[in-house]
Parts: C-alpha cells; sequence; structure tokens
C-alpha cells in the first residue's frame, strides 16, 4: 500500500450491497434517469444494486484505468460508453453514471468531459473528489485506502493492540 494511506477501510459484500441500495434511495427523486453507465471496474457492482432498485435496464460502462498497483496514475480512458460523448440520451431522461469512489476527482472529470450533462453518483466520496460527485452516501478520509470484497479475502489479522507500543503502566 503506497505511503499516502495510513488507513484501511474494509468493506464486506453485505456492507457494499447496503451501501448502494442507499446510494439508489437516494437517486430515487433525481430522475427519469435514462440508463446507468458504470465506471469499470468498481462501478460495476454498484451500478447492478441501483439498476435493480431503480428497475433501470440500460446500463453501459466506460472503462477508466487510474490506478496501477495500488498507486494513482493518469487516468486512461480504454473504452467510451455506446451513447458516444456527450450525446443525449435517447427517449429523454439523463445518464446515471455510478462509481464505487471519488477519490481524487481524476477519473469523475474524465467521465463529466465525455458526458458532461449526466449525473455523476458515488457510493463513497473522498474530500478532494468530492466536490466533483452529484451524490454519495459514506465520505472517507483521503488517507484511506478502501478495502472492496473484491480486492480482499478472509484471513486472519492481528489485534490492533498487538501493533501498538503499549505504555508501562
Amino acid at each position: 500500500m503506497s505511503d499516502e494511506f495510513t488507513k484501511t477501510f474494509p468493506v464486506s459484500w453485505q456492507e457494499l450491497h447496503r451501501d448502494a441500495k442507499a446510494l439508489a434511495w437516494k437517486l430515487m427523486a433525481g430522475g427519469p434517469w435514462a440508463g446507468i453507465v458504470a465506471i469499470t471496474r468498481g462501478g460495476l457492482v454498484p451500478a447492478a444494486v441501483v439498476a435493480r432498485e431503480l428497475d433501470l435496464r440500460v446500463v453501459d460502462t466506460v472503462s477508466i484505468a487510474s490506478y496501477e498497483d495500488r498507486a494513482r496514475g493518469a487516468s486512461r480512458i480504454l473504452k467510451v460508453p455506446a451513447a458516444g460523448t456527450g450525446d443525449a440520451p435517447p427517449g429523454g431522461g439523463k445518464w446515471l453514471i455510478i462509481d464505487d469512489l471519488v477519490d481524487t476527482g481524476a477519473t469523475a472529470k474524465a467521465v463529466r468531459d465525455l458526458l458532461p450533462g449526466a449525473h455523476l453518483a458515488a457510493v463513497y466520496a473522498k474530500p478532494a473528489g468530492k466536490p466533483l460527485v452529484d451524490t454519495y452516501v459514506t465520505e472517507v478520509s483521503q488517507d484511506t485506502w478502501i478495502m472492496f470484497p473484491w480486492d480482499t479475502e478472509p484471513q486472519f489479522a492481528q489485534p490492533i493492540a498487538a501493533g501498538a507500543k503499549r505504555a508501562p503502566a
């Protein structure tokens, strides 16, 4: 893990599902939504939950790489949505862009350039990226690495006290 991350925030499948459903509740009043554009890869699971909860059937993806081995890099657009860049959605409404996390905002900026009229929603938001997202559920500190369930596996963890230096009594 990079030195810039001093804390971890583990998220289980159940917690992610609960938080993505909470995001859907927040998005209910903002429609009508033409469909969802999930930011891959992290936005795929929350987008599936939101699509189900909002009864949306049109789901597309935009593929952007911005992390390499837990280090941030320049955002690289690998795939644009089938709707194209800047296109208005067919049948009215607006695109709903879903991601798991808005961190520095680099990915959010890249997607906003592609779909400027869309509504950007993330399950989790860090302070640097928060101004670029329209809706989010939970804020975490900038120095926190979120451990999503698809990146982890159950294993033994040392108790917090085992790693702390103890002062003499």
